[in-house]
């Protein structure tokens, strides 16, 4: 059986274009995975991924994960309640294009629709400009989670092409 997903993919030119979401209290933390983690990464692939049928990755050998988060140009970041891991974002440096992708975004399940995604994105978008790159961008489709798009837009984020894929 056929399913229609659509894509959207979206951009942000400038730290200026940012509408930032909330603060959140000192409890929360945000660090780059240093040194590298390929477990941290395919954890949080897999279980955030599960309900929104991230699949590609879970084929991949502990070989092609350890190549993948040993990328110069790879970037991950853990977000932490306390002790507790609530989240990640990987950000992919095109220095060639001058250019950032966020190429992997969520909250685990359990931390969902309590508003820590708008804050996430906001420190993704400014992770994302350290390079002093002239873009940002990312996609997104009907398979995420249903406030993605709305929060990616929210946070200043443009729709630049949208396709509809059959799966």
């Amino acid at each position: 059986m056929t399913e229609e997903v659509k894509r959207n993919y979206l951009e942000i030119n400038s730290l200026e274009d940012l509408k930032e979401g909330r603060s959140l209290s000192n409890d929360y933390s945000l660090n780059l995975i240093d040194p590298i983690n390929f477990q941290l990464n395919k954890f949080f692939y897999k279980n955030i991924g599960k309900n929104h049928k991230w699949v590609d990755r879970l084929k991949w050998s502990e070989e092609k994960w350890i190549h993948y988060v040993s990328s110069e140009n790879v970037r991950t970041y853990v977000f932490k309640f306390k002790d507790d891991l609530i989240g990640f974002f990987e950000l992919i440096f095109h220095l060639e294009k001058n250019e950032t992708e966020i190429a992997y975004f969520g909250i685990l399940e359990e931390y969902q629709n309590k508003k820590l995604g708008s804050y996430l994105l906001c420190e993704a978008i400014k992770k994302s400009f350290v390079k002093n790159i002239d873009r940002v961008w990312v996609h997104t489709c009907s398979l995420d989670h249903k406030n993605a798009l709305n929060n990616y837009i929210s946070r200043g984020m443009k729709i630049y092409k949208t396709e509809i894929l059959k799966i």
